[in-house]
């Protein structure tokens, strides 16, 4: 048997999904929610072995709640038509189902789940960072700190730090810690407000007050809030060119 969790907003889309499993008694739907906060919980109560996925959902969408989920289960995606989310299911070759689907359509989807793992695969991690390139996506972080989820628009971020596998996040409200890499951070923040001084840090340029000499050709940047971030020799030339100095 298989379990699943069906995550859309949209009663008539959940019902249809209902509808045409019922031709499949091998996989019994555990739980229906109607977003992605609904939908993460689910997933940690009933540990499913598939889910599927609105992605344009109120609150958080379907690749925000994705990656605040730990191991995912093998995931189809359903959505109504969206350039990024078709972008990064057909270059990384991961099934979906577009809104309106037909019968036939949902039962080729389904025949992928045998060859699927159970955690989340390469192509599902492809397909989050592909997602993230949206402009959507670009405007906002989100995070989930004890057993919290929390939405930081992209202009509160003062500075992100790197922290092993994670990255900290700084905000006027604190730090948070997201499983992402500087290197994703880097492409994902808008380059005229966002540098990487340092290999270590990201730094929101509007944050800056002052910037000063440090050892050798290094310099030490000086925020609002008097945090002192490393300044590297290239990202001194980077910043340089942002400010317009």
């Amino acid at each position: 048997m298989i379990s699943a969790v069906l995550i859309d907003d949209e009663p008539l889309a959940r019902s249809i999904v209902k509808e045409y499993l019922a031709a499949y008694p091998e996989i019994e739907v555990v739980e229906e929610c109607g977003d992605g906060f609904e939908g993460i919980k689910a997933i940690m109560q009933h540990r499913p072995q598939l889910i599927f996925l609105d992605i344009q959902m109120p609150r958080i969408n379907g690749f925000e709640m994705l990656e605040l989920v730990e191991d995912p289960p093998a995931v189809i995606f359903v959505t109504a038509f969206d350039e990024f989310a078709l972008r990064a299911f057909e270059l990384h070759a991961v099934d979906y189902l577009l809104k309106p689907f037909t019968k036939e359509r949902f039962g080729k989807a389904l025949e992928k789940i045998p060859a699927r793992n159970s955690k989340a695969d390469t192509g599902t991690l492809a397909i989050l960072e592909t997602a993230s390139e949206s402009p959507a996506q670009r405007q906002r972080i989100v995070v989930k700190t004890a057993g919290k989820i929390r939405i930081i628009p992209v202009h509160e971020l003062r500075y992100l730090e790197a922290s092993d596998d994670y990255v900290k996040l700084f905000t006027k409200e604190g730090s948070f810690l997201k499983n992402r890499t500087m290197a994703h951070f880097e492409r994902l923040l808008d380059p005229a407000q966002f540098v990487r001084t340092h290999r270590s840090y990201i730094v929101n340029v509007h944050e800056i007050t002052r910037i000063d000499p440090y050892e050798k050709e290094s310099h030490l940047a000086i925020l609002k809030n008097g945090t002192q971030i490393p300044v590297s020799k290239t990202g001194f030339v980077k910043l340089k060119e942002v400010l317009g100095l």
